[in-house]
């Protein structure tokens, strides 16, 4: 098992991260991740899930902490 980061044409360095989607929605952020990833598997999670540790080239998490809008009873 390597953890190195996954190939890229030549020339090209194939993205690891996406820092700017940090404060878009979740369909946002799932759609410029497929823009430069296209078999990215993207799992949504809250903010500090636990999550295995094992390395997937293609897995991409995206981590959630906001409340979207007011919580009421009903």
């Amino acid at each position: 098992m390597s953890c190195a980061a996954p190939k890229a044409p030549a020339g090209e360095e194939k993205k690891t991260s996406w820092p700017e989607v940090v404060g878009k929605s979740i369909e946002e952020a799932k759609e410029i991740i497929l823009k430069d990833m296209p078999d990215a598997d993207i799992f949504v999670l809250p903010a500090g899930s636990p999550v295995t540790l094992d390395f997937r080239s293609n897995r991409v998490r995206i981590f959630v902490d906001t409340v979207a809008s007011t919580p009421h009873i009903g």
